[in-house]
Formats: C-alpha cells, sequence, structure tokens
C-alpha cells in the first residue's frame, strides 16, 4: 500500500469542480434525503400512527409514566457522560479503510483524502447489521408484557437505554468512517441531536432538532473551536436532549404494554427507530465528510441554524 498524502494539503477550497462525479451525485441524493417528497406511505402512516398519537396525549396519567421518563433521561445522560460505553474503536475502522483503498490510512485525519465512494464502500450494509440486533434486543424487551403490563413499563428504561447505547454506537461508526472524532463535545451533542431528529413526531421537533445540527455541522467545517464550550452549558444540552428523547420515546415504547403483540411490536419498533438514526447519520455525517473535504458550503441550509449550542426541552414533542 502507498501512503496516503497529508490530507492539510488536499484542495479545501469548496470550488464544485474539485468533486468528483461520485460525490456530485452523492450531494443531490443527501439534499433530496433532507427534502423528502410525500409518499402513498407517508399519507398511509399518518392514519396509522394517529390512534398512538392519542393515546400518547394521556400517558401522563398513567401510574409511574413520569418515573419511568426520568430514569429513561438519566440513562441516557448516563450514557453521553460515559461516552467510552457508546464511542467505537477506530483501528478497526482505519484497517477497512485501508483495504478497501488500497491505500494506507493510519490516522482519521487521513480520511478526508479519499473519495466519498471508497467511504461508501466501506460502510457497506452498516443499517442491516444494527436494525437486525434492534429487532431482537426490542423483541426480547417486548416480550415482558405477556406477562404483565405494569412489568413492561418498569421495563422500559433499562430498554430504551439499550436501545440508545447500540444507535450511539451506531452513529459512532458512521462518524468514524468518514473521518470525526467521536471522543469530542461537539461530536457527543450532534450524535444526540441525530437520535432526537429520529424520535421527532412533529414538523416542529424535527426542524429543532435539524437546526441544531446544521449549526454544529458548520462550526465544525469552519474550523470553530468548541474547546471554550462551558461544561455547564454542554451538561444544560445533553439533560435537555435527554428529557425529551426520555418522554418521547417512552409514548412510543408504551405500545409495549399490549399483551401477546408486544414482543412484535417493541421488535418493530426498535428496528424502525434504528432504522431512522442509521438513515440520518449516513446522510449527515456523508454531507460533513464532503463539507471537511471541500469546504463548509457543501451542507446545504435547508433550516435556519440554531442560535445557540443548547438544545432546549420545549422543542420536544412532548
Amino acid at each position: 500500500m502507498q501512503n496516503v498524502r497529508d490530507p492539510e494539503n488536499q484542495p479545501t477550497s469548496g470550488d464544485k469542480f474539485l468533486l468528483s462525479e461520485y460525490e456530485k451525485r452523492a450531494l443531490t441524493q443527501i439534499h433530496a434525503w433532507k427534502n423528502p417528497q410525500q409518499t402513498w406511505f407517508d399519507t398511509a402512516m399518518v392514519y396509522v400512527n394517529k390512534p398512538l398519537a392519542l393515546a400518547g396525549q394521556a400517558v401522563d396519567k398513567i401510574p409511574g409514566f413520569t418515573d419511568t421518563c426520568s430514569k429513561a433521561a438519566n440513562g441516557v445522560v448516563g450514557l453521553v457522560n460515559d461516552a467510552s460505553q457508546w464511542s467505537v474503536r477506530p483501528g478497526a475502522i482505519l484497517k477497512d479503510l485501508s483495504d478497501v483503498s488500497k491505500t494506507e490510512i493510519t490516522q482519521i485525519e487521513q480520511i478526508p483524502s479519499l473519495d466519498l465512494q471508497t467511504i461508501d464502500k466501506t460502510i457497506g450494509w452498516l443499517d442491516t447489521k444494527y436494525e437486525g440486533i434492534a429487532l431482537v434486543e426490542g423483541a426480547a424487551a417486548g416480550g415482558v408484557s405477556t406477562i404483565n403490563p405494569l412489568v413492561a413499563l418498569a421495563a422500559i428504561p433499562a430498554d430504551l437505554v439499550a436501545l440508545l447505547g447500540m444507535n450511539l454506537r451506531a452513529i459512532g461508526e458512521y462518524g468514524t468512517y468518514c473521518g470525526f472524532d467521536m471522543s469530542s463535545q461537539e461530536e457527543r451533542l450532534f450524535s444526540l441531536n441525530i437520535l432526537a431528529l429520529a424520535s421527532s413526531t412533529t414538523d416542529g421537533g424535527k426542524q429543532a432538532a435539524l437546526s441544531h445540527l446544521v449549526k454544529i455541522a458548520q462550526d465544525v467545517a469552519k474550523r470553530k473551536t468548541w474547546d471554550q464550550l462551558e461544561k455547564s452549558v454542554f451538561v444544560q444540552a445533553v439533560a435537555s436532549i435527554a428529557k425529551a428523547l426520555g418522554i418521547n420515546l417512552t409514548k412510543a415504547k408504551l405500545a409495549n404494554v399490549i399483551p401477546i403483540a408486544g414482543a412484535a411490536i417493541s421488535g418493530g419498533f426498535n428496528a424502525y427507530y434504528t432504522d431512522k438514526v442509521c438513515k440520518a447519520a449516513f446522510y449527515l455525517y456523508r454531507e460533513r465528510f464532503l463539507a471537511m473535504k471541500h469546504g463548509a458550503e457543501a451542507i446545504e441550509i435547508t433550516v435556519e441554524p440554531a442560535r445557540s449550542d443548547v438544545w432546549s426541552s420545549d422543542e420536544s414533542d412532548s
């Protein structure tokens, strides 16, 4: 294998002609994903989800619901504060990239020297792997509803922590394959906002999550430093997103309390949620890869960037 050139010597002017044809097509696909056309399936899902949405409005009256949300949120905060629980080992990813590119990649900083097509080949069927794991884990957790619905409610926090921990790891893999240090504050916040985006059921919630994703992506692409981000601000942001996730996903998970059907619904929900997370990570990190390689303007502004690094709980779907 040959040594890859120093990425600092690579062209980063942002000129469109520097994009390969594959990368140009990829940007078009990324922008199409961020601006989806309404399909008959989307319309059908509105009617399918309506009964669940109505049920979700009444869950505050369920004994133990508030406590369950609090436990789930605390579990998410614990996951994020100990990033080692979900961050990936970059060594194996660097080896994968080296094998596919036939180029010696020994540092994450070398990844932007590669063409996006190489990144995509290396990522492969990552989403399928995590969706399969989610289906099995969710079915196992949902199975307790056949015993006692209240037991199922009590089991939700542990199930959500396992689900979100797995999805944070999936996001970590996508981010690392695209050349980002997943142990940094900005990437931990970016990961959490991907989870928030996937859990949003309203346009307002999605808009809020996307606005923060855009801000973080732009700041990183423009080489803005996050070293001065106060610890208290970071903690506040994590707590706000975790609270929203705890409420939104606990409501969705209440389908587990339906006897007999619980396992099927839970497994299906976990796989469905993981699919949304993986798709978001796939498109957003590839866009950021191109911005890091060719210039910050590669990031399409579909929504206004957030004015603050703090994600307010008022922006949740609760």
